[in-house]
């Protein structure tokens, strides 16, 4: 049994899983690998996600030490940019070996047609 911040996985796969599983949150760290993206940049990579979704899958981020949000109110308006942690960049060979992958599927695919 695995912990990590008070829940309980039953195997090192399924805490990674909890953690950066699910539709957005993958997408979400691979478009945050290189860069510092403020909230509208990130809607604008990924136009098919609510803003519900988004704000939800961030906050979730951000509780579990992976994405850091930083406000800056020195001068109107609100300016908020989302960046990986040190901790959320130990995920950056784990991310890209999911988009690697994906771009394997996509030209496997293509030569079984």
């Amino acid at each position: 049994m695995y912990k990590f911040k008070g829940k309980e996985y039953p195997c090192c796969a399924s805490l990674t899983m909890g953690l950066i599983g699910g539709k957005w949150k993958t997408v979400i760290l691979f478009h945050l690998i290189d860069k510092t993206l403020r909230y509208n940049e990130l809607r604008k990579e990924m136009p098919t996600v609510t803003e519900r979704t988004l704000s939800l899958q961030l906050k979730t981020l951000e509780d579990d030490g992976i994405v850091k949000r930083k406000v800056y109110t020195s001068k109107p308006p609100l300016r908020v940019e989302y960046s990986l942690t040190d901790f959320g960049k130990t995920l950056i060979p784990v991310v890209q070996a999911i988009a690697d992958w994906g771009v394997y599927a996509v030209n496997k695919k293509k030569v079984n047609l």
